[in-house]
């Protein structure tokens, strides 16, 4: 891969910077066209795109189509679609008093300017492509840096970029730890990091230099509770499966189960049943990703070496960077296994006395970007939902949840801050531009805040003072 050089990085900015302030941006007509290059560019390099994908992560082709190029088709057609929704200036004279409605006031929906995306290697294209949807759709110039770990698209993607998109307002930018660093240095108008929690303080400490704002998306440990009544095979069907996506290289993947003693036997036993069904010829013989480079394949191996707890299902690894999904039993909580958001196939199950003490057990830690559920018990959901924190919760399932269009996704805490997906995405790269526009007939309704004072003047103005407050219920 060949890197930007440092030196042209300030100059692409600057470059970015007089095309947002020239307006190109601006129109909705150009927005539209630049979000549908986007999906054109995907449909049109399918292959070429799903081929670096599978050569950087070995990631099968059922788990890449949908989630990453299909994702990213759709929600560049849908953005264009709803631009004029979505940018739409609201006047708020149902909001206001009468003696204020004849001022208009209005918000407008502005684009914050020239922006940076910093995307990871585990979704390569979906966790770069989506925050650069948003930003077309607000009407903001961008830079993407990709991660230098996903080589082979990150490279596709500063080929395929400019013959699609307008230079002029959308760059690409490759490099490591030095380019990256340079890229922070410079101002921003807004920031959007997806990644881990030790480079978000980076990015943070970098952002408040110039008080820059940001998008965090980061992760953590995100713990699954199992109601001791939920159908335990399918529980272990649907949580394996969450857990080999990616490897589990993502970070809402379920990272450790709390259940209650008695059902942890049956429990581990579904998921080694499921194994069997899933890879009749052995992970390592099937389709199924690998770990992204040695260095984690290294320190997920040790992990596996020193956990105290009982591997029911797995622990073998191949020397391409291959690990089979590992079931581990017994797991306490200050296993080896517990320290950090795992980010690979390996799942600890931690047996407890009850759904009580797997909720103290989740408050002692920081807030999950992703919290699983299992029950079909209205209480047990209610108590969980109103005794814990997590940027989002998922009941019955896992990275499904990730699909839902119409939510917001993003964490809470240590696990980030703001949120994405279509207009969410969008509102992270504007802000709201409020207005009035005071009419000159208003003038009688304003002469009481002139001077010369008197206590007239002050009984008309201090009245909001006296306002009643209501009785309590």
């Amino acid at each position: 891969m060949s890197y930007t050089p440092i030196n042209e990085i300030s100059k692409i900015r600057d470059e970015l910077r007089a095309t947002f302030c020239k307006g190109t941006t601006r129109p909705l007509s150009w927005r539209r066209r630049q979000l549908h290059q986007v999906a054109r560019m995907v449909q049109e390099n399918l292959e070429p795109f799903a081929k670096t994908i599978i050569n950087d992560l070995g990631r099968p082709r059922n788990e890449t189509y949908p989630v990453e190029l299909g994702l990213v088709v759709t929600r560049s057609i849908t953005s264009a679609e709803k631009l004029e929704e979505w940018t739409k200036p609201e006047v708020l004279t149902e909001a206001v008093p009468d003696w204020q409605k004849t001022w208009k006031p209005t918000i407008f929906k502005q684009a914050k300017g020239t922006v940076c995306i910093i995307g990871p290697w585990n979704y390569p294209m979906i966790l770069t492509l989506q925050p650069l949807i948003g930003a077309i759709a607000a009407g903001c110039c961008a830079i993407i840096k990709p991660s230098e770990f996903s080589p082979a698209y990150s490279t596709l993607l500063a080929e395929l970029l400019p013959k699609y998109l307008d230079t002029s307002a959308y760059r690409v930018v490759l490099g490591g730890i030095p380019e990256t660093t340079r890229v922070l240095e410079l101002q921003w108008d807004h920031i959007f990091y997806t990644g881990n929690g030790r480079v978000g303080r980076i990015v943070a400490a970098a952002a408040a230099k110039h008080l820059t704002p940001l998008t965090l998306e980061l992760g953590g440990k995100s713990p699954i509770i199992i109601d001791a009544n939920y159908d335990m095979d399918l529980a272990a069907k649907r949580l394996l499966w969450g857990k080999i996506s990616n490897a589990g290289q993502i970070c809402i993947s379920p990272d450790h189960a709390f259940i209650v003693r008695e059902k942890q036997d049956e429990f581990t036993a579904a998921l080694k049943k499921w194994y069997g069904i899933f890879y009749a010829n052995g992970p390592l013989n099937s389709e199924y990703g690998h770990i992204v480079n040695e260095t984690h394949h290294t320190r997920l191996m040790a992990l596996i070496n020193e956990t105290k707890g009982e591997i029911v299902v797995g622990g073998g690894s191949n020397d391409k960077l291959g690990i089979e999904p590992t079931v581990v039993k017994n797991v306490k909580n200050d296993d080896v296994l517990m320290d950090d958001e795992l980010f690979g196939p390996i799942f600890p199950v931690i047996p407890v006395d009850s759904v009580d003490d797997a909720i103290e057990a989740i408050n002692a830690r920081p807030h999950p970007l992703m919290l699983y559920v299992f029950t079909e018990d209205d209480q047990v959901k209610q108590k969980v939902l109103e005794n814990t924190q997590s940027g989002n919760i998922a009941f019955g399932d896992t990275f499904q949840a990730l699909s839902v269009d119409a939510l917001p996704f993003g964490g809470v805490g240590e696990s980030g801050y703001g949120r994405q997906v279509l207009k969410y995405t969008f509102d992270e790269f504007i802000y709201l531009r409020s207005s009035i526009d005071m009419p000159k007939e208003a003038e009688p309704t304003l002469e009481a805040r002139y001077p010369p004072y008197n206590e007239e003047k002050l009984k008309f103005l201090g009245a909001a003072c006296l306002t009643k407050i209501p009785d309590d219920a």
